[in-house]
């Protein structure tokens, strides 16, 4: 996994979604939560672990050029789509879970609701159908006309990715300390590949011996999980309850049963530690700020034009001037 450089951040960082708010389509598409909820509701009895994947796609999507649905785009004949950059290929899945709350809007709707929105709206019932917390989440995106892949690759952290570098990637979007300790809570559900750990386990730092950091009876289950010869692509639960959110991950963190070094490294910072500890003691706090940090990453946005795709996967065909501005 490469080592990714953040100096072209600024922009974007700077970029407010002040047009954004709560109840958007309450005139032009009154049920549109209502129907992303319905979907979502059957992606969790079809498969639980979607609902883990669905919500991590606002990171991988906001992240990248802001909340446009950028991530959401197949490969064209004249644009590498961001679904294959290091940090999505092999890792992010269930797409079709938005294609069906896509199609679901668009029978309901016809071109009114952005697959940007529709995106944040999944990503919020991916966390309240599991036991998170629940809230309101501000619409109004537009969808982009293209995707990045060269700057997804470049943004997307590793999982090597240590508490210092994260704080300074999450400074270049106005994200705070606290907004990144929260966030990364996102792993409370879900499950990581045994390819994520294999440094941790047999080479840490290049020392030919496992991260010092991981419990020993918990790097024993790791061993047998992820042993040198397994199929890298093999998952393990990201924390102890993976299809319920809560506070369990900042507990597994606090005894040393992180699973990835970007997760244990935040217990081990002076910096981030206080709060892995609060987060720990305190789900309801840990509840809160993630409600914060989830809409504040959800407020960026690039300014770039954009439109409202009638395929998730697929940019319109439009004259230019009709195009819209974020």
């Amino acid at each position: 996994m490469a080592y990714f450089f953040l100096i072209f951040l600024l922009p974007l960082a700077m970029a407010s979604g002040a047009h954004l708010r709560p109840g958007y389509y309450l005139e032009t598409c009154p049920k549109a939560e209502f129907i992303v909820r319905d979907v979502m509701k059957k992606a969790l009895i079809r498969e639980p672990r979607s609902l883990a994947s669905v919500m991590r796609f606002q990171f991988h999507d906001c992240f990248v050029d802001g909340c446009d649905a950028s991530m959401l785009l197949d490969d064209a004949p004249n644009m590498l789509g961001e679904k294959l950059a290091l940090a999505n290929i092999n890792s992010l899945r269930s797409y079709e879970v938005i294609d069906e709350a896509k199609e679901a809007v668009e029978k309901a709707c016809p071109g009114v609701v952005s697959c940007a929105d529709i995106l944040i709206m999944a990503a919020r019932d991916a966390v309240a159908l599991t036991g998170g917390p629940d809230w309101q989440v501000k619409l109004g995106r537009l969808d982009s006309l293209s995707a990045n892949q060269e700057l997804s690759n470049d943004i997307m952290p590793s999982p090597r990715s240590n508490a210092s570098y994260l704080i300074d990637l999450f400074k270049k979007y106005d994200l705070s300390i606290k907004d990144l300790v929260a966030l990364s809570g996102s792993h409370s559900i879900g499950q990581g590949r045994c390819f994520s750990i294999m440094f941790r386990l047999y080479n840490q730092s290049g020392t030919g011996k496992p991260d010092p950091e991981i419990e020993p009876k918990f790097r024993e289950e790791l061993n047998k999980l992820c042993p040198v010869n397994v199929d890298q692509n093999v998952t393990v639960d990201l924390d102890a309850t993976p299809r319920i959110f809560d506070n369990q991950y900042f507990k597994d963190l606090v005894s040393g049963r992180g699973f990835l070094n970007s997760d244990q490294t935040l217990f081990t910072f002076e910096k981030t530690k206080p709060f892995v500890k609060k987060f720990s003691g305190d789900q309801k706090r840990f509840f809160e700020a993630f409600v914060e940090g989830m809409i504040k990453m959800g407020d960026l946005q690039s300014g770039k034009p954009g439109e409202i795709r009638r395929n998730c996967r697929v940019a319109n065909r439009r004259p230019l001037e009709k195009l819209r501005e974020y």
